[in-house]
């Protein structure tokens, strides 16, 4: 059985062009690149200089959030990378359950996003589209842009039915950390975690550092849906609260939350791991490569086809690296 083919996921910033760089030396499918302006830098501006420096890597944004930006300058930054780097983006968007939260905001509704890409595939194609309330069309001059239409592959980020549904409706596949129910014929799912060294802890200092970032991101995604109630039922939860409210007043505790989201541990953060003893139930791929393999060819039976590896910690060089040992060969 053909294993699924290995991606990385990766936040612009200050490593993201070298991240890209040794991902495309190591031979994974795609590059994906985040987006929430408040914790990472602009994935635009990454994309297009990932763009120019690589030659065969796949580069895609996970995920774009439509409220963000006005449909036309998405529409305009999808037509520039296809000309810099052409027929390798894909574009996943969501509803932006971090990217709005880390503004304070509630996700967007279905029904918004699902418009929204709606109106992106029109002008891609050349239609005249009404966006708010005008007729709207890329007329970029045949020297100014490649010509319409301008085909790229669209993935959306949805873990409930009402988000598949339009997924199965508007795009080419759906990006989940879920299971394949069986029915996508591409199916995207996000994994995050660290191949462990022989003979190494799962709980040492440079394992809690690398797969730490994103084992939070549960308790603070349950606080996001369910308040301080749900993030009480954590161990270490209270001490946790305690530290946001004396490090920020309440209007500005979601931006506490955030701080380090996904890719570093805060003081406050280690509040949180340090309240199970250091020693987390891990909800990630920790374990050495052979545990890595078997995870990977156990995601084939279950009918994912790409897997996106998504980075943590002090050190993403060394996680793209051991990944790519693990699960490419």
């Amino acid at each position: 059985m053909p294993i699924p083919k290995i991606s990385l996921g990766v936040p612009p910033g200050p490593l993201a062009l070298e991240s890209i760089d040794l991902a495309e030396k190591l031979n994974y499918h795609r590059v994906w690149l985040y987006d929430s302006a408040a914790i990472w830098e602009d994935v635009w501006i990454t994309m297009g200089l990932a763009a120019q420096r690589t030659n065969h890597i796949g580069l895609g944004t996970a995920v774009l959030i439509p409220n963000l930006r006005h449909v036309m300058t998405t529409a305009s930054a999808i037509a520039t990378i296809d000309r810099i780097a052409p027929g390798r983006l894909a574009c996943g968007f969501g509803t932006g359950f971090t990217g709005r939260r880390v503004l304070g905001q509630k996700p967007l509704s279905w029904s918004y996003t699902k418009r929204y890409i709606r109106q992106l595939k029109a002008l891609l194609i050349g239609e005249v589209v009404e966006i708010d309330g005008e007729e709207c069309q890329m007329i970029h001059h045949p020297a100014m842009a490649a010509p319409r239409p301008i085909e790229v592959e669209i993935i959306l980020s949805a873990f409930g039915p009402k988000g598949q549904e339009v997924a199965r409706e508007l795009a080419e596949g759906v990006m989940t950390f879920g299971k394949n129910d069986g029915s996508w014929d591409q199916f995207l799912r996000m994994v995050h975690g660290t191949v462990l060294r022989d003979g190494e802890s799962q709980y040492s200092e440079r394992a809690i550092d690398a797969a730490g970032p994103w084992w939070v991101v549960q308790a603070h995604s349950q606080w996001e849906s369910g308040g301080d109630e749900a993030l009480l039922q954590w161990p270490g939860g209270d001490e946790y609260l305690k530290q946001v409210s004396v490090d920020r007043p309440e209007n500005q505790r979601h931006l506490a939350i955030h701080e380090g989201h996904c890719t570093h541990l805060t003081d406050r953060d280690r509040i949180l791991v340090n309240g199970v003893d250091g020693q987390p139930s891990w909800n990630g791929w920790v374990g050495d490569r052979e545990d890595i393999m078997q995870r990977v060819e156990a995601e084939a039976a279950a009918g994912v086809t790409e897997l996106i590896f998504n980075t943590g910690g002090s050190n993403p060089l060394r996680e793209i690296r051991a990944f790519a040992e693990a699960a490419i060969g």
